[in-house]
């Protein structure tokens, strides 16, 4: 292949689940369904960190938080780098568009077309229209919360739709003769979760599936998730009696992000420019929806928040539902290194899914487990202990990401239907995802499962040890595998 287009498309908070592709009830995003069905996609793809400045830095280094030094939103100037993504797609010859959100370490001046930043309640400075200006302030007024009612303003307001008409305009003002790309990256459907008609009429909130748990499974988890169920009922009495509203309210953005997706490659298909053209689509971690009682992310590790989708499709990519392989976030980058044939660059960690994505061989063992992070460092808080929380108490606003949930440090493994979390303070958890997804049963101290615990421990060292940073390369030649694949090759 030779130096194809290439789009990303990458969501905020977007659950793996929610596609009727992925086994969801209802019918959410179709025409995302329908394209990246002609490719493969992963079921057990997984973010690296469980909030989005970590994670997008993990997309554009291939690296992990421990070693790219991002391990909070407010992090992202400090990060700890090689070459990235922009770097790589540079050097080939890329002309580099970004359309939406950014939150990483990357600026304008990086990219050939920045149609950004949009944030979840404003658009670039100066961009919007008067109608545009006023959606943005009837967003702040929201104050990530669920909207009851349809939003009233138009679809054109919405921040899909004016990302998409930035990336066309970045497309047509393309060379023919020149690659692109092309990155859009939508805020939704992170909170505040608000969508106008038809949307918001679109998936009736008595028809929502029931919840793996509602705030019964957050007083069973205790710690983190009970503190933060409980901050949220302070802040909001009776907020879980919207679960179903909420819920609704998830599938409509979903639904409406696809719209705005079939709008931009239907002009790509139109002008030709659809035919060499490789397309991937992620997440940068999860939801709760409802789950545990609780909205937007923040406590834990749970599956809901730790899944993302992950889907690749266009030429060369054979049409496929990975149920078996692990795969990353940091995994994107060593992959499009191998698409343009390429070094993968030092101190990238994450695995090249080139031959999965083909069909040439790999050896199993090599995406046999997954691997996150979560925390900022330090020890955690008890949650009695009433530490400072980095917002302003007062009033109804708060922030999930605060010192209680996102202190210390976990580090998850996932092998087969086990799940193992250990933290800074040796405190374990282990649970078996295929009779409990809902992660209520901790099994860690189970004297039947001291065999199994033994052998995930010996996996998460080894992750571990693999996560140790090679940078900066200094006087000595490092061994590199192909693909950055640490399991012998399969014969």
């Amino acid at each position: 292949m030779n130096r194809p287009n290439i789009v990303l498309i990458m969501t905020d908070q977007q659950r793996a689940d929610w596609t009727a592709a992925s086994g969801f009830p209802l019918d959410t995003m179709p025409f995302l369904d329908g394209l990246m069905g002609g490719g493969t996609r992963f079921r057990r793809a997984y973010t690296t960190s469980p909030l989005c400045v970590p994670a997008r830095i993990s997309l554009l280094t291939g690296r992990y938080p421990s070693a790219h030094r991002v391990r909070q939103n407010s992090a992202a100037r400090h990060v700890l780098r090689g070459a990235d993504l922009v770097d790589v797609l540079r050097d080939a010859g890329y002309a580099l568009h970004l359309a939406g959100k950014t939150h990483f370490h990357r600026e304008r001046a990086d990219f050939d077309t920045f149609a950004a930043p949009y944030w979840h309640d404003r658009g670039p400075d100066g961009a919007a229209t008067p109608e545009q200006a006023r959606f943005e302030r009837w967003l702040a007024e929201l104050d990530h919360s669920v909207g009851h009612e349809p939003t009233p303003f138009p679809v054109e307001c919405q921040f899909p739709h004016r990302i998409v008409d930035g990336a066309i305009d970045a497309i047509e003002r393309t060379p023919a003769d020149r690659p692109f790309f092309t990155w859009l990256s939508f805020p939704e459907p992170h909170n505040p979760y608000q969508v106008p008609e038809p949307y918001f009429s679109l998936f009736d909130p008595d028809e929502m599936p029931e919840r793996l748990a509602g705030p019964e499974g957050a007083a069973r988890k205790g710690g983190m998730y009970a503190w933060l169920r409980e901050l949220i009922e302070e802040k909001r009495p009776g907020y879980d009696a919207e679960w179903r509203r909420y819920r609704a309210n998830y599938c409509g953005m979903l639904r409406l992000i696809d719209d705005q997706l079939r709008r931009f490659f239907t002009h790509l298909r139109e002008t030709g420019r659809d035919t060499d053209t490789l397309v991937f689509f992620v997440a940068d971690h999860g939801d709760y929806a409802g789950d545990y009682g609780l909205q937007r992310k923040g406590a834990g590790m749970a599956e809901c928040l730790m899944r993302i989708p992950f889907a690749v499709a266009g030429p060369g990519v054979r049409p496929l539902a990975n149920d078996t392989d692990f795969v990353s976030l940091a995994d994107l980058l060593p992959t499009i290194c191998d698409v343009l044939d390429v070094v993968i660059p030092p101190g990238v960690q994450g695995r090249s899914l080139w031959p999965l994505l083909t069909g040439a061989p790999y050896p199993a063992e090599e995406f046999a487990t997954g691997y996150g992070e979560r925390g900022f460092g330090g020890l955690s808080y008890d949650v009695d202990e009433r530490p400072p929380l980095h917002f302003p108490y007062e009033g109804r606003t708060f922030d999930e990401l605060n010192t209680v949930t996102q202190a210390g440090t976990t580090v998850m493994l996932r092998r087969a239907q086990w799940k193992l979390l250990l933290d800074e303070r040796g405190t374990g958890e282990l649970y078996d995802l295929e009779t409990d997804p809902a992660e209520l049963d901790n099994r860690y101290d189970d004297p039947a499962l001291a065999e199994i615990r033994a052998a995930l421990t010996t996996d998460l060292a080894r992750w571990m040890i693999r996560v140790r940073d090679d940078l900066p390369e200094a006087a000595y030649t490092l061994k590199r595998a192909s693909h950055n694949w640490h399991a012998p090759e399969r014969r």
